[in-house]
C-alpha cells in the first residue's frame, strides 16, 4: 500500500527492514530526517532500516514530500481539494496523510493548501480484541451506553471504536450502526462489521442529520468530537433516540473537564461511560473507565 504514495527507495526500505504491522506514523518533513513512529518510540529511518542514530538518517526534501501528495491524490489535487482544505489526505486502506504547508483564505474561509512542507502518514492497523477491556462496562443486555473515549492523538481511539464495531457484530448484536466517517480512517476494509452503513467524508451535523433521517440507525459511531457544531450534533442524535459512541482528544479526565464545548455534554450526562486510553505502555493503554458522574468503575 506504502509503494503506490511512497518513493519507491524509501518504500523498499520499508517493506525489506521493517515490519510494517508495528509502525503507527511515518514522519516526512522537508529538508529533515524522516522518523518512524513504533509504539509511542520514534526511530529515524538509514539505509539499513530502523536507527537511533541520527547521522545514519535518511533527510527528505520538498519535491519528496509535494510528490508523496501528489500521488496520495492519485494524480489530480483538484479532485481532493476538500480534504486537503482540512489538511489531510486519506488512501484506499484508510492511509491517513496529515499535511503541513501554507493555507489559502478567502474571506476567512479556507480554499485550498500548497508549498507543501512535511505529511505525517498514519497506518491504521486492526487490533482485534482491544476494547474487551471495556466490552462489558458498555454494553448491557445488548444495550450500547453512550461512551466517550478519550485520549491523546495516536493513542488507540479509533483503534479502539473500530474493534468495539467488530465485537458488536461478531456477538451477533444486531443494532443498525451507523459509521459516520469523517476523515476516511475508520473502515480500513471489512473492519466496521455486518450491521453497520457508513457515510464518509461529511461534517458531524451533515451526517447526523442525514444518517438518522435516511438510514435510522440505532447507534452512531464517530471519532473525534471537537466543534460547538459537533456537540450540537451529538445532542440532536440523543433528542432523536439515538445512542452514541464516539471520542475526543485529551490526556485525562481532568483536561477533558475543562473543555468548554463540552459543558452542556457534562451536565446533562450525556455519556454515560468514559474510557480514557493513553501511551503509557504503548498505543491503547487504558487508564480508567469511568461513569456519567466521572467516578472510576476500573
Amino acid at each position: 500500500m506504502l509503494e503506490n504514495i511512497l518513493p519507491e527507495n524509501i518504500s523498499k526500505i520499508i517493506n525489506n527492514k521493517i515490519n510494517y504491522k508495528v509502525i503507527n506514523e511515518i514522519r516526512i518533513r522537508a529538508d529533515k530526517p524522516i522518523v518512524i513512529n513504533i509504539n509511542g518510540q520514534a526511530y529515524f529511518l538509514s539505509e539499513n532500516g530502523l536507527s537511533s542514530n541520527l547521522n545514519n538518517a535518511i533527510k527528505a526534501t520538498k519535491i519528496m514530500v509535494e510528490d508523496i501528495i501528489f500521488r496520495a491524490s492519485e494524480c489530480s489535487l483538484y479532485s481532493v481539494n476538500e480534504q486537503i482544505k482540512q489538511g489531510f489526505l486519506v488512501t484506499k486502506g484508510g492511509i491517513r496523510i496529515g499535511i503541513g504547508g501554507s493555507v489559502i483564505e478567502d474571506n476567512k474561509t479556507i480554499k485550498t493548501m500548497n508549498n507543501f512542507t512535511s505529511v505525517n502518514i498514519r497506518i491504521p492497523h486492526h487490533i482485534k480484541n482491544c476494547s474487551l477491556s471495556a466490552f462489558n462496562s458498555i454494553v448491557n443486555e445488548n444495550k450500547v451506553q453512550n461512551t466517550l473515549i478519550i485520549s491523546p492523538p495516536g493513542c488507540g481511539k479509533t483503534t479502539f471504536l473500530r474493534d468495539f464495531i467488530c465485537q458488536l457484530s461478531e456477538r451477533n448484536i444486531a443494532l443498525n450502526i451507523l459509521v459516520l466517517d469523517e476523515r476516511g480512517e475508520l473502515d480500513i476494509g471489512s473492519t466496521i462489521g455486518n450491521f453497520s452503513d457508513k457515510i464518509c467524508f461529511a461534517r458531524k451535523k451533515v451526517g447526523f442529520e442525514n444518517g438518522i433521517r435516511t438510514l435510522s440507525p440505532n447507534i452512531i459511531v464517530t471519532d473525534e468530537l471537537n466543534e460547538l457544531e459537533d456537540i450540537e450534533a451529538i445532542l440532536y442524535a440523543v433528542n432523536c433516540g439515538v445512542n452514541l459512541l464516539a471520542s475526543t482528544h485529551a490526556d485525562s479526565i481532568e483536561t477533558f473537564l475543562k473543555k468548554e464545548s463540552f459543558n452542556k455534554v457534562i451536565k446533562e450526562k450525556i455519556f454515560k461511560r468514559y474510557v480514557v486510553l493513553s501511551s503509557r505502555n504503548g498505543p491503547g493503554t487504558y487508564e480508567g473507565i469511568y461513569n456519567e458522574n466521572f467516578s472510576r468503575l476500573h
